[in-house]
């Protein structure tokens, strides 16, 4: 069997920074997102209050529904919605809290599912208990 690639070239690439109130500010040296022709790469996202700056709840469902409210913000910013992200990347301090994470993870995901990644990890920013990344195609 022979592989087909085709070579594509791409004209000056089109980059901007997504800045937005509607998702917590960076907490470190990196932005909120990146656009890159058309495809959004958020920053991870943790249960941060966009206002506040602080933590918003202390179990993994409370967390997590924070944490894709920020997502939505940044999706928001680009003029796209959770049906337009094509994967995502989730972390857990605890695998134990996969099931509830999963639960309300879904409830965001109810039209088109992502591809996705979901491991655990000994500690995030924050003593946080989830985090999410995303990549989107935007407009």
């Amino acid at each position: 069997m022979e592989n087909n690639v085709t070579k594509v070239d791409f004209q000056e690439p089109t980059i901007y920074t997504v800045e937005t109130k509607d998702a917590p500010k960076a907490i470190g040296p990196y932005v909120q997102g990146k656009v890159v022709n058309g495809m959004l790469y958020a920053s991870g996202q943790i249960a941060l209050d966009p206002v506040s700056g602080e933590m918003v709840g202390e179990t993994i469902e409370d967390q997590t529904y924070q944490v894709l409210r920020n997502v939505g913000g940044l999706l928001n910013a680009v003029e796209a919605d959770y049906d337009q992200v094509v994967k995502t990347t989730c972390f857990l301090k605890n695998m134990s809290d996969f099931t509830a994470f999963n639960q309300v993870y879904e409830s965001f995901f109810d039209n088109e599912k992502p591809s996705r990644s979901c491991v655990g990890v000994a500690n995030l920013p924050k003593d946080a208990l989830v985090e999410v990344e995303i990549v989107a195609v935007v407009k």
